[in-house]
This record gives C-alpha cells, sequence and structure tokens, in this order.
C-alpha cells in the first residue's frame, strides 16, 4: 500500500471551539487548547484543514456556536473537503446531532475523539475493558442520533414515515438494552479487576513493599523515565497517550529498600469523566501508593496550567494526602533561567540521565525507612522461619550448616515476627544489621 493511499485514508477535519464567559475556564475553548486537540487529532491520524475559534456570551442551546458560525464551518467543511468536524468543549447528543446534519460531516467532540485514541492504544484485556466500559457509557444517550435516517425519509420534517415509526423505535430501545446489559457486564468484570488488584496490594503490604505511582500530563516523559530507571524497555514515543496500560517493575533504591514502581496512563485537560470512571480501577492504585512522583514536562510553556489538571485529578481520586515528588523531566531542554527548586523538587531528564541519581537519592530518603538487614542462626527444628522469610522478607543468602544463616532484609513487622528466633534480649538496630 503506498503513501498516497494511506494519506487518502485519512479523516481530514475542521476544529472548533467556543470560548464563553458563561463558562468556566475548564470549559471553555482557546488558542493553547485548540492546538492540544490538533495534536489529539494527528494522534487519532486524522489531519486538521481548518480551526475556528467563537467568541460569545453563552453557548446557543440548539447549535452550541449559533447559526451564523455553524454556517462559516459549513462552508469551511465544504471548501477544504473535510469529513469530519471535532468540537473542543463538550456537546450534548442533540447538538452534536443537530451540527452533523447542518454541517454536513460527522461532529464530535474533545471526549469522543479521546475515546477513539484509547480504543486505538489499549494492549492488555484490562485496559481494553476500561475503554469499552466508557465508550458505551458515552454512546448511550447519543444512540437516538442514529436512527435520524427515519426522520429524514418524511418530506413534513418531523415526524417518522407510517410504517417506520414501530421498527425504528423498538430497534432502538433493543439496542438500549444491549448497552445497558453490556455496561452492566463491564462493570462486573471491572470488579473483579478491583477485587485482584485489592488481594495484590494486601500481599505487598503484607511483604513491606513501597509502591511508587508515576503520574503526569499525557507526553510529559513517565514511559522514559520508567525505562530509565528500572529498563523496563516500554516503548517511549513523543506523542499523546503513548502508554495507557499500567506497567509495574521493581527498581532497587539501596541495599535495604527496594519498591515497586508503576506507570499510569496520562492525563490531560477535559479528560471524559466516563474514562476516569472506568480507569478507576487502575488509577485508584494513587490512593495505596506510598509515594507519587509527578512528572511535569519543563520544556512545555503551559507546564503550570498541566500540573494543576493533574493535580485536580489527584485530588479527585482521593489521593491528594499521599506525599509526592515534582519531578520536573526534559530539563535538558528547559529554557527557563533558573529551573523550579525546592524541598520536594528534583530537575531531571530522563532522556539523558541528567539529575536520576538525585532522584534516586529523594525517593530513598522517602521510603528507606524501618528497614532492617538481619543475620539470624536458625534451628533446623524452626525451619518454618525460613520459609516465613522467603514470603515477607528479601532473603539474600541461605547456608546450611550446624544451623541454617540466614540473611536477609526486612521491615518492622517482620523483625517482630522473627524476634523469637534470635537470642534473648536482641534489640534490632539498623546500624548494627547494616554491612
Amino acid at each position: 500500500m503506498t503513501d498516497h493511499t494511506m494519506e487518502e485514508k485519512r479523516n481530514h477535519a475542521v476544529l472548533v471551539g467556543l470560548h464563553a464567559s458563561s463558562l468556566s475556564q475548564e470549559e471553555n475553548a482557546s488558542d493553547a487548547t485548540l492546538e492540544e486537540l490538533e495534536a489529539l487529532l494527528e494522534t487519532a491520524g486524522g489531519v486538521c484543514v481548518g480551526s475556528v475559534l467563537q467568541n460569545r456570551e453563552t453557548p446557543e442551546a440548539r447549535t452550541f456556536i449559533g447559526e451564523g458560525k455553524v454556517a462559516e464551518v459549513a462552508a469551511l467543511v465544504q471548501a477544504q473537503g473535510a469529513d469530519l468536524v471535532v468540537f473542543d468543549n463538550e456537546l450534548s447528543p442533540s447538538q452534536q446531532r443537530v451540527l452533523t446534519e447542518e454541517v454536513g460531516a460527522q461532529v464530535i467532540d474533545r471526549a469522543g475523539l479521546i475515546l477513539d485514541i484509547f480504543a486505538q492504544r489499549a494492549r492488555t484485556k484490562e485496559g481494553r475493558l476500561q475503554v469499552e466500559l466508557a465508550q458505551y457509557k458515552y454512546l448511550l444517550p447519543r444512540l437516538t442520533g442514529m436512527w435520524g435516517h427515519l426522520v429524514r425519509q418524511t418530506a413534513s420534517g418531523g415526524k417518522s414515515p407510517i410504517g417506520t415509526r414501530g421498527p425504528g423505535e423498538t430497534q432502538l430501545e433493543t439496542d438500549r438494552r444491549h448497552i445497558r446489559r453490556k455496561i452492566a457486564k463491564l462493570t462486573e468484570d471491572l470488579e473483579e479487576v478491583r477485587r485482584i488488584r485489592a488481594v495484590q496490594r494486601d500481599r505487598r503490604e503484607k511483604n513491606d513493599i513501597p509502591v511508587v505511582a508515576i503520574v503526569g500530563y499525557t507526553n510529559a516523559g513517565k514511559s522514559t523515565l520508567l525505562n530509565a530507571l528500572t529498563h523496563a524497555g516500554i516503548p517511549a514515543r513523543n506523542r499523546l497517550f503513548d502508554t495507557l496500560d499500567t506497567t509495574t517493575r521493581t527498581l532497587e533504591i539501596s541495599d535495604t529498600c527496594t519498591v515497586l514502581i508503576s506507570d499510569t496512563v496520562g492525563f490531560i485537560r477535559k479528560l471524559p469523566h466516563h474514562l476516569v470512571e472506568a480507569f478507576k480501577a487502575t488509577l485508584e492504585e494513587l490512593a495505596y501508593a506510598d509515594l507519587i512522583l509527578h512528572v511535569i514536562d519543563a520544556s512545555n510553556p503551559e507546564w503550570r496550567e498541566q500540573a494543576e489538571v493533574v493535580e485536580a485529578l489527584i485530588r479527585q481520586l482521593g489521593a491528594e494526602a499521599t506525599p509526592r515528588l515534582e519531578v520536573f523531566n526534559k530539563s535538558d531542554i528547559y529554557v527557563g533561567e533558573i529551573r523550579p527548586h525546592g524541598e520536594d523538587i528534583v530537575s531531571i531528564s530522563a532522556k539523558t540521565g541528567e539529575g536520576l541519581d538525585q532522584l534516586l537519592a529523594m525517593i530513598g530518603k522517602r521510603l528507606d525507612t524501618g528497614f532492617y538487614r538481619v543475620t539470624l542462626s536458625v534451628p533446623y527444628d524452626k525451619g518454618g522461619v525460613v520459609d516465613m522469610l522467603y514470603r515477607e522478607a528479601k532473603v539474600e543468602s541461605v547456608e546450611y550448616g550446624q544451623t541454617i544463616q540466614v540473611v536477609a532484609v526486612c521491615g518492622e513487622k517482620t523483625v517482630g515476627q522473627v524476634r523469637e528466633y534470635v537470642i534473648d534480649g536482641w534489640q534490632p538496630s539498623k546500624e548494627f544489621w547494616e554491612d
């Protein structure tokens, strides 16, 4: 297949945004959000052939942007041969239906575009479940528009012709019931995912393994950072939402501190609430993490706005109390005079490796507490303690002689459990047990 043929298959889209004084900053469109929308469109495989930013006091109930602007968009669609119009703002199902008819091309909003990207990118079973659930919830109120062809058959403009109303409505209700059944089944499947994650969390807590979660705006460099720290081998490309499926790796900070570090899906402005709900099975890990690394793209002029979007979602997910470090990435291409600095702030370049040692030291300072390297001489009749250490500690060596010599790194809870196997009066001392 030639590149020319591939190019012909791409959707050609006109981007539309509304800035209204009655809307909140989050709901409004701007030159910056339209630029981001264009990047999203390219990520989805489309190409922008024009954009329109409308300013008015309030959105128009029927068409959102007003009849005059709709006519302008329709003319642009025709002139550019566009087959898609993407709104930066959220549209109601009825507005989407009216606009599709009046501009002569398929109309979707930012949420629909992001859902399409997520559907393309989800690889694991869990990721696909989450995206499918979000898509069905988005689709359900918009089903009516799919039966618009029945209305358009009439010349009287309003009612469907005799003989088509019953079957159309029957099919619509059938589709609605089908989608509601699918939503119920997907919700049930995701509850099972949450249950499994809860079991895994209990096991980690039992084993005294701290968890670090990497969060950040999409394309801030989270996957590149995880690769740099753990050699995870995750594809890390310079594009939005490149990683949807959570990857967890072991990271050894020091001899007495090993953590589990997880990459998470990137956040973005106006992330569809259906997606946030669907991805809660994954994102709720943030609330249980011992430390959050908030990765910020220091090279982006809008990093403050992006960081606030991430902070708002962290609060929404109930993880605002979790300790965090602000990791300013891409410092190799930072253009400011003074780099961000502070007690819980570190500047790095995941690409070049700059600042990673300082980041590891800061993680260790936060998490390397209460762990001990212990050397035990266990009598053979007490051999069960060795099995317990394999389950609940990091066993470094086991030698069998007159007794079983075990060297292990363990947390406070495990130290308490092994106390009875050590000489009377022994008091754990981190300094004493370290090499």
